[in-house]
């Protein structure tokens, strides 16, 4: 593992605007990752790794365009980021437009207990929500902006749910449901960032609108802006097990240091082991690294959690596609396989209800796991990992042999060749638990299976190996 301080060396000659792409972001490698010393957090990355699954949200004004969140806003993302939208040459239309979405948010149809059922019945261990994302526009009872949901320009804020983070929290604590709050540490609304007032005029990029080292008083301002709030939400909303804090190219060796460690290490004695996801910056306090709709080719041996869409993109869009049950089991056993947690992203709709279709796939998703759950849930990676169609999962001294099928239509073997040359004793059927022959071969195992009596194929079958 890398020390801090090389770290921080070999990055600074880095652009952290780099690491994102059309709004998809890249993720640290495991020379850049420092172990926490913190004992407390340590057994909390224990607790984190055997999640396995989460729930994630992107929602907030932009939902009601059915378009990207906020990148649209950036001019130097103008291209790609604000396809079939109306807007002039110079975009101050369309951004002034953006920033008045929160006087029409009114999603009178948010049910916090409703998400949290479906989250539940789902599987899902622990939550990520975006507090805020880069457009600035907060989804808690924030006192240090306007731009939020509880102001009085906003419809929903005499809701008896217009604090949507308290509200969703605590519905999905009382399903012992962990809570991860998502927050861009950019902030594209707030003058302390983006001004018009400086040499780039309305021109504005992902970063703010000034360089921090020509102006310290102003960029002072945003530090102690974006400290209050997170302080706020480390503080005054329950047991928060993760921050994870997007927006990456604000960080120390782009000299837009938040002093971001001081804010997590006075939380902590408030919550203490609290994961801190830094996402894409290395260091102390990126406790676990999330690549982005992407699984890594080979397991990773640092805590790490992909980041994927249900359907296909962060944000609520109209006819969307959602990915099948089927698809989302073997998603995750690939992931749970090379060691790392799925965190699947379901955009809420601008009404406050989650699209039928997506709710179908989470419920399929979950039925699998009430049966082989125990092949997921608190495992680790076992070698080799996942070779000639089998993943391989383990707990105690049980190793977990999982055949995943893409299709429906997939012909179910009598006979699966297990790749795995540990020394075994028996072979049991997950499902039904009982003992099935098998022959020791020169790389593996031969197990012999009754016929299989269905006409369509399951999307994952598990065999014990003990």
């Amino acid at each position: 593992m890398a020390k801090l301080e090389d770290m921080e060396e070999k990055q600074g000659i880095e652009d952290k605007e780099d690491v994102v792409e059309e709004g998809v972001h890249n993720y640290s490698t495991e020379e850049y990752y420092v172990a926490p010393t913190d004992p407390k957090v340590l057994q909390k990355l224990e607790w984190f790794q055997d999640q396995k699954l989460a729930l994630m949200m992107h929602w907030g004004v932009y939902s009601q365009l059915g378009i990207v969140e906020s990148w649209a806003l950036s001019d130097a993302d103008a291209e790609w980021s604000r396809n079939c939208i109306d807007w002039e040459v110079t975009g101050e239309e369309f951004k002034k437009q953006y920033f008045d979405l929160n006087k029409t948010f009114n999603p009178i149809r948010f049910q916090p207990e409703k998400w949290a059922e479906i989250a539940q019945e789902a599987g899902m261990k622990y939550f990520i929500f975006t507090t805020k994302h880069h457009d600035g526009f907060c989804m808690w009872d924030t006192k240090y902006s306007d731009y939020k949901i509880t102001n009085e320009d906003c419809p929903f804020h005499t809701h008896r749910y217009a604090d949507v983070c308290a509200h969703l929290f605590e519905a999905f604590r009382k399903k012992g449901i962990g809570i991860a709050t998502y927050f861009s540490k950019a902030d594209w609304h707030i003058d302390s960032y983006w001004n018009t007032k400086f040499e780039k005029g309305s021109y504005q990029n992902r970063g703010p609108s000034y360089n921090p080292s020509e102006y310290p008083e102003e960029w002072e301002r945003f530090v102690q802006f974006t400290g209050n709030q997170i302080m706020e939400l480390g503080t005054k909303y329950g047991k928060i097990d993760i921050m994870w804090f997007d927006a990456g190219w604000v960080c120390k060796q782009n000299n837009q240091d938040i002093r971001l460690g001081e804010v997590i290490d006075k939380i902590r004695k408030f919550q203490p082991g609290m994961l801190c996801a830094d996402r894409t910056v290395g260091g102390a306090y990126e406790n676990y690294v999330t690549p982005e709709q992407c699984v890594p080719d080979k397991p990773l041996n640092i805590p790490w959690e992909s980041n994927i869409t249900l359907g296909n993109s962060f944000a609520y869009s109209y006819e969307d596609d959602y990915k099948d049950p089927r698809e989302i089991v073997n998603l995750l056993i690939d992931i749970v396989a090379k060691g790392g947690n799925l965190a699947i992203n379901v955009a809420p709709q601008p009404d406050g209800r989650l699209p039928q279709k997506a709710i179908c796939s989470l419920k399929g998703l979950g039925k699998w796991l009430k049966i082989y759950g125990d092949a997921i849930y608190g495992t680790r990676a076992c070698k080799p990992y996942k070779k000639d169609g089998i993943a391989f999962t383990k707990k105690d001294d049980v190793v977990y042999a999982i055949q995943g099928f893409s299709d429906e239509t997939d012909s179910v073997a009598k006979e699966v060749f297990i790749p795995y040359e540990g020394n075994v004793k028996e072979i049991r059927c997950f499902k039904t638990n009982k003992a099935l022959e098998y022959n020791k071969k020169e790389n593996g195992y031969m197990i012999h299976l009754p016929e299989y009596e269905s006409d369509e194929a399951p999307y994952a079958r598990v065999f014990s190996l003990i």
